[in-house]
């Protein structure tokens, strides 16, 4: 059953400077990664997925982890986030004095074998060091269960999959859970079966979600979601990040699309809507690569226009 009201306030994690630029074919310098990430830190962001700590022979684009993380003006109160596959990946990250690790595993069977050869179980059983490694430190814990809305592979996915998962990373005491949609297939309706059943197994308001706009669906599925209560969303600045499953489709939903929404919808985010804006713009540039964010564009129009009316 959805929620009666609409959360009054939520928290926006930015992924774009990790989840949004890790596919990027052409190395993006350090020093515009930093510039990214402290624009967006400058926004007002309480939470930024900033680097992955993984091998540069998987991602060379994350090679410089730990430059961007020692670069960047941090600033207290905001989490800083990074993804960590591994011990080895979590030792580099906690080096870098992240504030949180992300986790992973998907919720598709399918996925699981076909992208790391090994089963949902055993792929996250893999990480119970990391996590115990990171509680022993006191690092935060995000776990994120990927294909929660379909699978590239096998298609649909069953809620009971996205349930046992969340189970899963709930066990290795995980602080926050992401349900992603990965290929960004979902709709409104399975958004709200599936919030409603891992809300039963895990706290409504440690759970986010992540979703893409391959189909143009993901605000939609971020208002099923406010409905059923949750009251964390991953975005992207600019719609960093294609869907590599759907060759030319957007990936990340914007997080200016996400910020207008919640502007428009009453509820408190914390984010200038303007300085992202800015910041998407210059990322874009930076990179010479389309804006894919529809408000951030249209805002970019309306301020050209009356500078060139002043």
């Amino acid at each position: 059953m959805a929620a009666t009201t609409l959360p009054n306030a939520v928290k926006i994690v930015e992924v774009g400077p990790r989840d949004g630029l890790q596919n990027e074919k052409e190395f993006v310098p350090t020093q515009v990664k930093i510039e990214l990430i402290d624009r967006l830190t400058q926004a007002g962001f309480a939470n930024i997925e900033a680097a992955s700590f993984v091998s540069p022979k998987w991602v060379p684009q994350m090679a410089d982890g730990a430059q961007v993380m020692d670069g960047i003006a941090r600033r207290a109160g905001t989490i800083y986030s990074a993804l960590t596959p591994n011990l080895r990946g979590f030792e580099g990250a906690l080096a870098a004095r992240a504030d949180e690790i992300v986790i992973f595993g998907a919720a598709s069977e399918a996925f699981s074998q076909k992208n790391i050869n090994c089963s949902i179980a055993e792929s996250i059983e893999r990480f119970a060091p990391v996590a115990e490694a990171a509680k022993a430190a006191g690092v935060r814990i995000r776990g994120s269960v990927s294909c929660s809305l379909g699978c590239p592979y096998q298609g649909d996915v069953s809620v009971a999959s996205v349930v046992d998962v969340v189970q899963r990373f709930a066990a290795l005491g995980c602080d926050e859970i992401d349900i992603a949609d990965t290929i960004g297939v979902g709709t409104a309706k399975r958004v709200h079966e599936v919030f409603e059943a891992v809300t039963k197994v895990f706290p409504r308001e440690r759970l986010s979600g992540h979703f893409h706009d391959t189909y143009g669906q993901a605000l939609a599925n971020i208002y099923a979601a406010l409905e059923e209560g949750i009251a964390i969303f991953h975005a992207s600045v600019a719609g960093l990040g294609g869907c590599p499953y759907a060759k030319g489709a957007t990936g990340n939903v914007a997080t200016e699309d996400v910020l207008y929404l919640m502007n428009g919808l009453g509820i408190h985010t914390g984010v200038d809507l303007d300085q992202v804006v800015a910041a998407g713009d210059f990322i874009s540039r930076a990179i010479g690569r389309n804006n894919v964010s529809r408000a951030g564009k249209a805002l970019l129009a309306k301020q050209q226009s009356a500078a060139a009316c002043a």
